[in-house]
């Protein structure tokens, strides 16, 4: 018994210890100040973390050769050039970069991914369309919408004017679903009223 007195005693003069008004006080002034000193530990560390006060203008890789900027050694050091996509442009060498991200100008903290596309030599190949009794407009935006170019426009005699009627890659008939190369040209040819035909054109047509 006199055991549990003393445990309770002792219990009782700890609450008393830490509830009173002035200890109470005191130890939520020390639970704030330990807060504030975490708070400040945990902002120098994400600012030194994130480097803050780095960031530097993005230069343009646009038109350099992805070769060369991966191996440039004073490029590594600062960024990591990533290879994201490759892009088929006729106008542009082979391996040269075509697009960036971020872009140039942007303000960007060093050692961050610079994803890149790049030129390729081999252009896609796109499906062939049905443009069998399509109206040439029609059949023109077609082409268009997936790469193709129109070539000069076949004229021939049909009562189905403006419509086409034959579609053509390299001079033979290319039929729907054929697999072609992107920029590739095709020829259409169009139904045309006869006494809308060139003469020359007529005389051509009566020949055959």
């Amino acid at each position: 018994m006199l055991f549990l007195k003393d445990i309770q005693s002792n219990m009782s003069n700890l609450r008393t210890f830490f509830f009173t008004s002035k200890k109470l006080g005191f130890h939520i002034l020390l639970a704030t100040g330990i807060f504030i000193l975490i708070c400040v530990i945990t902002l120098f560390v994400l600012d030194s973390y994130t480097r803050h006060g780095t960031e530097v203008v993005m230069p343009n890789f646009v038109g350099i050769d992805s070769n060369e900027l991966l191996n440039k050694e004073t490029i590594s050091k600062d960024y990591i050039i990533v290879v994201s996509d490759y892009l088929y442009d006729r106008n542009s060498p082979q391996g040269v970069v075509l697009k960036q991200d971020p872009h140039a100008g942007e303000m960007v903290k060093k050692g961050r991914k610079v994803y890149v596309t790049v030129a390729s030599s081999t252009p896609p190949k796109v499906v062939m369309p049905q443009l069998l009794d399509v109206s040439l407009r029609q059949a023109e935006i077609m082409l268009k919408a997936i790469g193709l170019e129109l070539a000069p426009v076949i004229y021939k005699a049909s009562p189905y004017e403006n419509a086409v009627l034959e579609q053509l890659y390299k001079g033979r008939t290319i039929l729907p679903g054929t697999e072609v190369s992107t920029g590739e040209t095709i020829t259409l040819v169009v139904g045309k009223n006869p006494d809308e035909l060139p003469e020359e054109l007529e005389n051509e047509m009566n020949e055959e």
